[in-house]
C-alpha cells in the first residue's frame, strides 16, 4: 500500500497529514498533526524569517520526519506558504530543508493555496449548487473563496494573516474598543474588492478551515454547546459564535488561557481572527457558519491522486 506525507509549511503552525492511498483513488488519514513555529515572528512585516524562527522551523521539519518513518509514508510532498514565499531569505529555508531532510519543498503562491484550501473543504463539508464563502485564517496570509459543491468561482489570498496583523496593530490586553474599530476600519479598507463577487454570487454561508475555526469548534463543544461528533466538519451555531466572539474580545491572555477547549497555540492571535472573521459575517449578512477540519494539506492529496499536479 503506498503511504503519503504531506507538511504544510504554515506561518503559525507545521501541518503534518500522512495518509495511506488505495487503488481506487480513495485514500484513509493515519495521522494528522500540527507543530507550532511562530515562522513569522518578529520580522513577518520586515519580510525575513528571524533567526530563531528559522530554528524553530528546522525542528519541527525534524520532528515531522520522525513521525513520517514512524508511519513509514515512503513518499513525501512539502508545501510552503506566506511567510516562506515572502521572506527574502524564504528560498534559504527551502534549501537548508533540502540539504538537511531530503525533501523539495514546493513554494506556492496564494492562488494555489487558495484552490488546494478548496478542494480539502469540499472533502469535509457537504456542499451542494449553493454557494458558500470559504475562509482560511493564517498567520502570513488569509485565502477567501467563494464557490460550491462542483466548482470555485472567485478566490484571493490576503496578506492580513493575524501574525501580520499582530505586529501591526500590537493590541492591548485586553484589545481596546477603539483597536477594535481600528481593525474593522483597516480590513474594510483591504476587503474592498471582496464586495463585488459577494453581491454577484451572494452566499450566505461562511466555512472556515483554519486553526481560528477549530478552535472556535474547540471551545463550544467544551461548552457543550456543539456535540462532540467526530466528523471533520461541523455547524457553529451563528449566535453561539457572536457570544463567543463578544468574550474573546473582552478577555486578557491570561484569561483566554484558562478557557476550556482553548489551543494555547492560538490564545494571542484567536482576538485578532475573531475580529476578522465577525467582520466578513456582519458585513455580508451571513446566516450560518461551518467549520472545516480539512485544509490545504487535505486538498494535496486529494489533488495529488485525481491529477497529474
Amino acid at each position: 500500500m503506498r503511504k503519503v506525507a504531506i507538511i504544510d509549511l504554515g506561518t503559525n503552525t507545521f501541518n503534518l497529514l500522512v495518509a495511506s492511498v488505495n487503488g481506487d483513488g480513495t485514500y484513509q488519514i493515519i495521522h494528522s498533526g500540527k507543530l507550532p513555529v511562530k515562522l513569522g515572528e518578529g520580522g513577518i512585516n520586515q519580510k525575513i524569517i528571524t533567526p530563531a524562527a528559522y530554528q524553530r522551523g528546522l525542528n519541527a521539519i525534524g520532528e515531522h520526519f520522525r513521525t513520517i518513518l514512524l508511519h513509514g509514508a515512503t513518499e513525501v510532498f512539502a508545501f510552503a506558504t506566506s511567510a516562506t514565499r515572502n521572506a527574502v531569505n524564504g528560498q534559504d529555508f527551502v534549501n537548508d530543508i533540502k540539504n538537511l531532510f531530503g525533501v523539495e519543498v514546493k513554494v506556492i503562491h496564494g492562488d494555489e493555496e487558495a484552490e488546494l484550501i478548496y478542494l480539502g473543504v469540499r472533502q469535509a463539508v457537504q456542499l451542494n449548487s449553493e454557494n458558500v464563502l470559504i475562509i482560511d485564517i493564517g498567520g502570513g496570509s488569509n485565502e477567501v473563496i467563494i464557490g460550491n459543491g462542483n466548482s470555485y468561482h472567485w478566490k484571493k489570498s490576503y496578506d492580513l494573516g493575524i501574525s501580520r496583523l499582530l505586529q501591526l496593530f500590537n493590541p492591548s490586553d485586553p484589545i481596546s474598543s477603539a483597536e477594535v474599530k481600528s481593525v474593522e476600519k483597516f480590513l474594510e479598507k483591504e476587503l474592498n474588492d471582496l464586495a463585488e463577487p459577494m453581491k454577484q454570487f451572494a452566499p450566505s454561508m461562511i466555512v472556515g478551515s483554519s486553526g481560528s475555526f477549530d478552535t472556535y469548534r474547540s471551545i463550544l463543544t467544551a461548552a457543550k454547546v456543539i456535540s462532540p461528533n467526530g466528523n471533520p466538519s461541523v455547524e457553529i451555531p451563528l449566535d453561539e459564535y457572536i457570544k463567543l466572539h463578544n468574550h474573546l474580545i473582552s478577555t486578557t491572555k491570561e484569561q483566554r488561557n484558562s478557557i476550556p477547549g482553548m489551543d494555547p497555540m492560538r490564545v494571542e492571535m484567536i482576538v485578532l481572527a475573531t475580529i476578522f472573521t465577525h467582520f466578513l459575517v456582519k458585513k455580508f449578512g451571513i446566516s450560518r457558519m461551518m467549520q472545516s477540519a480539512y485544509a490545504l494539506k487535505e486538498g494535496a492529496v486529494w489533488r495529488m491522486i485525481n491529477s497529474n499536479n
